[in-house]
């Protein structure tokens, strides 16, 4: 097992400044050959798959921070970092890497020598210069302080000795006595100095200089220093705001004090992050990378320090699901819970995998039934972002927790039930609660997430238990406002609450199978739901409509026979009236949805609708859909008359297949062939008279032979009909079966003068004629089946 010394964490910082997990492996250094040089390699503990390949450049800078972390640019603007399990693994590592660019491992910060620009290539500044000479931290000298560490952000190899110098000489510390003293003299000018300069220090981008100004004893007094912003006036007030107005409350007593510092630590870092420094600009965005970093990490940290705490969230938990616990402090518990998880989404799939199974594990969701019920409206709305966290990672989680409570718990108390309740009685006019826990159920009611094994099919008992215990809590709302002819209320939320619900069910209709089946069939869903068509708001009207959409999209024959039974086309057909050929969203979703059943070509729905709806849509010029549907129509009763009339003609299908009849072409094709062998004849007279000859003796023989065979088959008048395997050996010679067929009706012996005209009419095919094949093999001519 590979040692967990150098088991690391990849992260890569992306646009919009956050930390983006690459995956778990583990970090080794060794010479590449294809790059020529000692390189960092981390490989996937999952599958041992090449995750990062950078050769240690000697130029490049890398920064050690807080022990176990390594971070470095990889070219322009592409920022990465390792993250070590233990501090150890980390020190190999950055020893390799100073041993490679020769420097000394006592530091955190290797050199960045980088190529300069043309114009950077004339400066008097070089590589091999001396360290820079700050001016002394005076008064007087706090304009040329400015100037020249503002002259110094132009190239990286300026900032790196900038920051060199800065952190050497202690110079953050004698900056801050300066500002004492402007704030005693109210020396407005050396204040607006200070903001410049401590400005242009966040810029270096500097780890190690913001581990000095974010420490407990000098953080406040660098807020103090960006209140003066010489472009505002009078100075904002920050520093009062974190110590007076932003309040720590502690849910409960934090013992640890390395996590209490942490926490403190990372709020007002943030608060400097988002409100204290100026918006960057374009030029300055990726300048504050390793700010957004140092946040990122601290969070990963303090999620860590929490969850590993298990006395803390023991406590934690005990109170928050305690009946006695009072409203204002469960709410406490439930805001800091909200915040812990919102840290959470920091950390990569596995560790946010085992984060969430901790919480679990101390009874999360047993807490959330008892918080999502609260008339409290904090602490509701916490609530459902913490579910709304939880389902979003892992949904598993909750229905397993909820099939769970199938057998011991009642219907009203289920955790899928309570969320229901609570979408249903949203008390907020615009839904924004109700919004978001659709959103949950959505997720925990989607197929395509959920698990099946051998043993175990989440699928098949979720979807069980929610038609069984839940869909009719789901459905009520709908029921009750479609109990008549006409929807009962029409207020915003009430029709707000009514879109979202058929929001799911149409979802269901169309991720679901046989269970919505047996519930709209069973609860005659669908007549419910389009008395919806006749409400004042279209959106509501739309959403009716977009459900029965769904249903006729499955083309499944049982919702067919539902809707014909039921005349559920009428609600449609009416409010397509009413909008009176209105362009509007209703009439093109109305039209769109016959058109689909043109397409599709759903026989029995065409049908219907012509029979029953065609007068309604006869005036419908604008679009060719209700035309066609009627043209489909007609062409679909032709063919049913035409099949009826063939089965009482009691004509064989063997007859009636296409198979076995000639295309008017391939007739035209044969005759000009055979015109053309005149021709051939007429060419070779020597031929033609013996074949002539031959031909005739063979026609004459065959239809003797004919004529006694019908005489000797033809039935009685009332008698039975003859089998036609019985008369495999009746003779059709000539192409043209109608011929034939008249012949054998009029019961009729060819003479020979018949049989010479026959035998012409038998050389050429005319229209409606039947192909007819000899078989001489045995000298004897094959018969076809004789037609009564």
């Amino acid at each position: 097992m590979t040692d967990t010394r150098r088991r690391v964490k990849l992260y890569a910082l992306n646009a919009d400044r956050q930390w983006d997990d690459r995956g778990t492996g583990h970090v080794s250094s060794s010479y590449v050959d294809r790059l020529k040089g000692i390189s960092l390699l981390v490989r996937a503990e999952s599958d041992c798959s090449l995750l990062l390949e950078s050769k240690i450049q000697p130029d490049t800078a890398y920064q050690k921070q807080q022990d176990t972390l390594i971070v470095w640019s990889e070219g322009d603007n592409f920022d990465l970092a390792l993250s070590f399990q233990e501090k150890l693994g980390c020190d190999e590592i950055w020893e390799k890497i100073c041993q490679v660019q020769g420097k000394d491992p006592s530091v955190e910060i290797t050199q960045d020598i980088v190529e300069e620009s043309e114009d950077e290539r004339f400066d008097d500044m070089s590589d091999s210069a001396p360290p820079i000479e700050l001016p002394s931290c005076e008064l007087s000298n706090l304009e040329d302080i400015s100037e020249l560490i503002t002259n110094w952000l132009i190239s990286p190899t300026r900032k790196e000795k900038l920051a060199a110098a800065i952190e050497s000489e202690g110079y953050i510390r004698k900056l801050i006595n300066l500002f004492h003293m402007c704030e005693d003299l109210e020396s407005t000018e050396g204040l607006h100095h200070l903001y410049d300069i401590f400005k242009n220090i966040f810029l270096l981008n500097k780890n190690v200089l913001f581990d000095v100004m974010f420490s407990d004893d000098l953080i406040f007094d660098i807020v103090g220093c960006l209140e003066y912003d010489p472009s505002s006036s009078p100075p904002k007030r920050h520093r009062e705001y974190l110590k007076q107005q932003a309040k720590f409350k502690e849910a409960i007593p934090i013992k640890n004090p390395e996590l209490l510092s942490k926490i403190h630590q990372t709020f007002r870092v943030q608060y400097i992050q988002d409100v204290v420094l100026p918006t960057p600009s374009v030029f300055e965005e990726n300048m504050l990378s390793t700010l957004s970093s140092f946040i990122f990490f601290n969070k990963v940290e303090i999620v860590s320090l929490v969850q590993d705490d298990e006395k803390f969230l023991t406590e934690l938990f005990t109170m928050l699901t305690d009946l006695s616990t009072p409203d204002s402090k469960r709410r406490e518990l439930v805001l800091f819970l909200k915040e812990f998880c919102n840290y959470a989404q920091n950390l990569q799939p596995q560790a946010k995998e085992s984060f969430y199974k901790t919480l679990t594990a101390f009874g999360i969701l047993p807490a959330l039934e008892i918080t999502l019920a609260m008339d409290d409206q904090k602490t509701k709305t916490a609530s459902i972002d913490i579910l709304t966290y939880i389902v979003e990672f892992s949904p598993s989680v909750v229905r397993e927790y909820t099939l769970q409570q199938a057998s011991n718990t009642d219907e009203d108390q289920m955790l899928l039930n309570i969320i229901i309740e609570q979408m249903i009685c949203d008390t907020d006019p615009e839904l924004g609660g109700a919004v978001q826990l659709m959103g949950v159920l959505r997720i925990l009611l989607d197929p395509e997430n959920m698990l099946a094994s051998v043993n175990k099919s989440e699928k098949t008992d979720f979807l069980n238990f929610f038609y069984k215990h839940s869909v009719q809590i789901l459905i009520e709302p709908l029921l009750e406002n479609t109990a008549h002819d006409k929807p009962q209320k029409e207020d915003y939320r009430s029709v707000q609450l009514l879109g979202l619900i058929l929001e799911l069910l149409s979802f269901c209709v169309e991720h679901h199978t046989y269970h919505i089946k047996n519930c709209i069939l069973n609860k005659d869903l669908l007549r419910k739901i389009l008395v919806l068509m006749k409400s004042t708001h279209k959106f509501l009207v739309l959403c009716a409509l977009r459900f029965m959409r769904k249903l006729i999209a499955l083309k499944d024959e049982f919702y067919n026979r539902y809707i014909i039974k039921g005349n559920l086309f009428a609600p449609v057909v009416d409010a397509f009236v009413r909008n009176n050929g209105r362009y509007n969203l209703l009439d093109s979703a109305i039209i769109e949805m016959f058109e689909f059943i043109k397409l599709e070509d759903i026989k029995t729905l065409c049908s219907h609708v012509v029979e029953n709806y065609s007068k309604c849509f006869d005036d419908v010029c604008y679009v060719q859909t209700f035309k066609a549907l009627k043209m489909k129509y007609d062409q679909h009763q032709d063919k049913l008359k035409d099949r009826e009339r063939n089965s009482l003609d009691g004509v064989p299908s063997i007859l009636r297949n296409s198979r076995y009849r000639r295309d008017q072409r391939q007739m035209e094709e044969e005759e000009e062939m055979w015109f053309n062998e005149d021709d051939d004849f007429d060419d070779n007279e020597a031929v033609l008279p013996a074949t002539n000859d031959m031909l005739t003796k063979k026609i004459d023989t065959d239809l003797d032979n004919l004529g006694k065979i019908i005489e000797k088959k033809q039935p009685e008048p009332n008698g039975p009909k003859p089998n036609n395997n019985a008369s495999q050996k009746a003779m059709v010679l000539n192409n043209n079966a109608n011929v034939m067929g008249s012949t054998t009706a009029a019961n009729v012996v060819p003479s020979t003068e018949n049989k010479s005209q026959l035998f012409k009419r038998g050389l050429v095919d005319y229209e409606g004629g039947d192909s007819d094949e000899e078989d001489e093999e045995s000298g004897e001519v094959t018969k076809r089946p004789r037609l009564s």
